[in-house]
């Protein structure tokens, strides 16, 4: 990748934090997996030592159905997959952020297959090397399909994300790696990154593994959210999957978990900074909520055709958004990065090119196409559902 970003995964190597992450391991005296990068090396800053703030990119459920690993297989010349061409539309926007994030909604199968679509999902592990070719620097890997494959399914996954370098958060092999969280550095700010899924689709934990998948949990949640904040992390982002399929308004689940993990803070700083939700394939609302930025859902970014409840094709299945949101360092040590300008970027997965669509960079090219204008319409319509302009939220490209 030819950018000027600091994409390390750093483990947190405080003992606060690993003693509080012990208290729930079966394995304490595992040691943490390695991660890249020095913990300890002071944050980058410009030329006069000031902090420098960062650009956050986050993107809704890669979904590789059989019509999109036939695409890549076909994209490949027959040489196994190649996802790469499905992102390259979005490719310039996701690498020019200081941090990129997706939600890798599937589990791998071996090299070389079977891989399956749905309704249990094995998916090519060229998968990664699209995403990480893309720009992403790591993605969520909690979803209803985290167990599609056993934990032998999280093993693949995860070992292909440390094989092209694309950090992770939500699953785990170990209950070390589990117990440390995943920061990235951004900016002059090191970014804890937390994930965690509403289920599993009825498969049991594996046995003896309890920490082979985060739970979505309230209490969990704002104890991990703690537990990153006092070894260090200066902001902390969480990404839920959540939701009602295929109903554009968030649930009350939802609404309630928001206002609950929003309301959370020590002393006079809350505990999460952002919340990047999934699942519910189709584009949901974002919202500022006591102060603090919820993105109900991303909708789907890579997905074939969809058909809801009803049993009818949807098209809002393979529309999408990208947050970007800008984060400014505090003006104080101990107190909050804020969030100081907060974007939404249109996205189509157009089955008939198998790409994945910037839609407002398309419709700068060609304004006429008005698939792109009817889908664009329509994912504003639903992120602007709960007021989020009047918080300052606004349409990038």
């Amino acid at each position: 990748m030819t950018t000027t970003r600091t994409r390390r995964a750093l483990a947190f190597l405080s003992v606060a934090l690993l003693a509080v992450a012990a208290a729930g391991c079966s394995a304490r005296g595992e040691a943490p997996p390695a991660r890249l990068g020095n913990p300890h090396a002071p944050p980058p800053s410009s030329a006069d030592g000031t902090a420098r703030g960062f650009t956050l990119v986050a993107s809704g459920d890669v979904l590789p159905h059989d019509s999109i690993i036939q695409r890549a297989a076909a994209d490949a010349n027959g040489s196994g997959h190649d996802f790469r061409p499905m992102f390259s539309r979005v490719k310039p926007l996701v690498s020019a952020a200081d941090l990129a994030l997706c939600h890798m909604e599937t589990v791998y199968g071996p090299d070389g297959g079977p891989f399956t679509g749905y309704p249990a999902f094995t998916s090519p592990p060229q998968v990664a090397d699209g995403l990480r070719d893309a720009g992403y620097d790591g993605c969520s890997t909690a979803s209803n399909h985290t167990l599609d494959a056993g934990p032998e399914g999280i093993a693949r996954t995860l070992g292909a994300f440390d094989r092209v370098g694309l950090g992770h958060a939500g699953s785990a092999r170990t209950a070390a790696e589990a117990a440390t969280p995943t920061v990235y550095r951004a900016g002059s700010a090191k970014v804890a990154h937390l994930a965690y899924t509403y289920d599993t689709n009825g498969y049991p934990l594996p046995k003896g593994q309890p920490w082979a998948v985060n739970l979505m949990e309230k209490d969990k949640i704002i104890a991990d959210a703690r537990a990153a904040r006092k070894a260090g992390a200066d902001v902390v982002l969480v990404s839920l999957h959540w939701g009602t399929e295929w109903q554009t308004e968030p649930d009350e689940r939802q609404l309630t978990l928001g206002r609950a993990l929003t309301a959370s803070q020590t002393g006079t700083r809350p505990d999460i900074d952002l919340i990047l939700g999934t699942h519910a394939h189709v584009p949901q609302a974002y919202e500022k909520v006591n102060g603090t930025w919820i993105v109900y859902g991303m909708g789907d970014q890579v997905a074939g055709e969809m058909f809801n409840h009803s049993g009818a094709r949807d098209l809002r299945g393979n529309y999408g958004s990208i947050g970007r949101f800008t984060f400014a360092p505090p003006a104080a040590a101990g107190e909050r990065w804020q969030v100081t300008k907060a974007e939404f970027v249109p996205q189509m997965m157009d089955l008939a090119s198998g790409k994945v669509v910037n839609l407002p960079a398309a419709l700068a090219e060609d304004p006429d196409e008005e698939r792109y204008r009817t889908a664009q319409d329509a994912i504003g319509e639903a992120v602007l559902s709960r007021g989020a302009a009047k918080s300052g939220l606004t349409m990038g490209k």
